[in-house]
């Protein structure tokens, strides 16, 4: 066995041959019942012989002699495929094709993060709006792609080519191709096209119908940074269930009060049968016991010092009425858990997750639990953009 792969590598005929005889045996068993048993047999006889000249050299069939009596014999009796380049072509593509779908079923599967809930442990989409921010250089040249394509970072600046009120004519991009959209609007009856628009561009240029500009006056000025995307550990968890303290991913489907047929990236909280509250100091407590720093998972989480609760920020987590003691009237009316004193016992083989940027997530507070058979998987590897979550992650 040693001889023969030194002799594969070394040998650029051998590698050859190999692969003729891997050819000729694929298409013999392919077309083998419309075959005699005389063909079948010649072209048996012709592989081994081809295979004991490639495995030992004293064999008394040299190789080229070998080689040519497989050729003679296939030629004689397997018939050519019509358009055989773009079968064989075609056969590698669906061979990729199911590796890659397998390696996405069972390992790793990518995922793209769009909301900002598990911040600041890993982002979603982010906007900054530099139209009154004259100090800000936007880039250019092999600057812009370097940002755009290593960073995440996209520069959307549109100026107005005349004077006039804003118009918009593209609510919502319109795609013109699979991987081409536009939005278009009008300043003072010019037109002014975006190509490749980010989502949600009004909202997060902060550009209204109705808005008077000057000429040269910028209408757009805006950064806006791709959420982390990351590969979704698929593997671990048939061999193990989800621990307390992980971020875990799970299916939303069938889960009410949830966006349908999507994703949600949480930190697993609670477990079936635990009761579960969220005390006045933003702090969960299972069962009566309080999560703390030294509890896995929960180091960032609880990190906040007594410190006032931010968005995008480690603060624990809240409930309504500190939600309302904040200003966040959003958290403090979606949630069912009021106060420190409301309990919740999570059902038999559910789970109950909450986001890491508590003020700013919309997680079991408001929904409570769900089944524990939605989970697909656990955060693994943020393999894009390269910032300081590039690479693999364990809380």
């Amino acid at each position: 066995m040693i001889q023969f792969a030194w002799r594969w590598l070394s040998s650029k005929r051998v590698r050859t041959a190999t692969q003729m005889r891997h050819y000729v045996w694929k298409h013999t068993n392919a077309q083998r019942d419309q075959l005699s048993q005389e063909a079948v047999q010649e072209l048996e006889q012709a592989m081994a012989q081809l295979r004991r000249a490639i495995v030992d050299p004293a064999s008394g069939t040299s190789l080229e002699q070998a080689i040519e009596s497989l050729e003679t014999t296939a030629h004689r009796w397997l018939k050519p495929y019509a358009s055989a380049s773009i079968r064989e072509n075609l056969e590698v593509f669906l061979v990729a094709a199911a590796v890659v779908l397998a390696f996405r079923s069972f390992f790793f599967q990518p995922m793209a993060i769009p909301t900002g809930s598990a911040q600041p442990s890993f982002y979603g989409i982010t906007e900054e709006n530099l139209r009154d921010r004259a100090d800000v250089e936007l880039p250019s040249g092999l600057e812009k792609i370097y940002r755009r394509w290593v960073k995440g970072e996209k520069f959307v600046s549109v100026k107005a080519k005349n004077s006039g009120e804003l118009r918009l004519l593209d609510p919502k991009p319109v795609r013109i191709l699979p991987l081409v959209s536009k939005q278009r609007f009008t300043i003072g009856n010019q037109l002014h096209t975006i190509w490749f628009p980010p989502d949600d561009l009004w909202k997060r240029a902060e550009v209204y119908p109705g808005m008077k500009f000057e000429a040269g006056d910028d209408v757009i000025r805006l950064k806006v940074t791709s959420g982390d995307h990351l590969f979704v550990d698929r593997m671990t968890y048939n061999f193990r269930r989800p621990e307390r303290g992980e971020t875990i991913v799970f299916k939303s489907t069938g889960v009410p009060k949830l966006t349908q047929n999507t994703h949600y990236i949480k930190r697993l909280v609670g477990m079936g049968g635990e009761k579960i509250r969220i005390g006045d100091d933003r702090h969960a407590y299972i069962n009566d016991r309080r999560l703390e720093v030294s509890d896995p998972g929960f180091d960032r989480v609880y990190s906040f010092d007594n410190k006032a609760p931010e968005d995008s920020v480690y603060s624990g987590h809240v409930n309504g009425k500190v939600a309302r003691e904040y200003g966040n009237l959003s958290i403090a009316m979606q949630t069912e858990f009021p106060d420190g004193d409301t309990a919740y016992q999570i059902r038999d083989n559910h789970y109950f997750v909450m986001g890491d940027n508590t003020m700013n997530s919309y997680d079991s507070r408001a929904w409570l639990d769900f089944p524990r058979e939605k989970v697909i998987g656990k955060q693994c590897f943020v393999f894009w953009p390269i910032t300081e979550r590039f690479g693999w992650h364990n809380y």
